[in-house]
């Protein structure tokens, strides 16, 4: 047998944000106080929590922001509001997204969390780093914990 030889290359298989992200769209009112704000994170057990206002999606607080910005300042924190220690602006990917690129969003960003947004830019659900673990292919799992967690090392 002569000519060239043929290289094949392996992908993964495309699977969009659709199929690993959490569903369902719980968002906060910026005014919301941050006592009010960490109780909803322990009650729903979660770590963040986008900021919503005539429905849109304005902001994202963390459990961080929380402790950075909420105590970090020098405001009283029981007078602080969800508007107040919010990230801006809001990074967020789609539904009919590769999670491929999803993820690339998130290591680019250092991020642990997108919001997922429909055609109509409303919000439908949230892509974490634990969905990407539980439902993802463990390669790109274990790529996408390492470069989001980079800053650690």
């Amino acid at each position: 047998m002569t000519g060239t030889p043929i290289f094949l290359i392996s992908r993964r298989p495309v699977v969009k944000v659709s199929e690993v992200m959490h569903v369902g769209a719980i968002w906060i009112d910026p005014d919301a106080p941050l006592f009010d704000v960490a109780a909803r994170m322990d009650r729903e057990n979660i770590g963040a929590l986008p900021v919503g206002e005539d429905d849109r999606i304005i902001g994202m607080v963390t459990d961080r922001d929380i402790v950075v910005r909420g105590f970090g300042c020098l405001s009283d924190p029981l007078h602080l509001t969800a508007r107040d220690v919010m990230s801006q602006p809001v990074t967020y990917c789609t539904t009919n997204e590769e999670l491929d690129d999803a993820v690339r969003l998130m290591e680019r960003k250092q991020i642990r969390r997108l919001p997922v947004m429909d055609e109509h830019r409303r919000m439908v659900g949230m892509l974490s780093l634990g969905d990407v673990a539980a439902k993802a292919p463990a390669s790109l799992a274990a790529e996408t914990l390492r470069a989001v967690s980079a800053h650690h090392s």
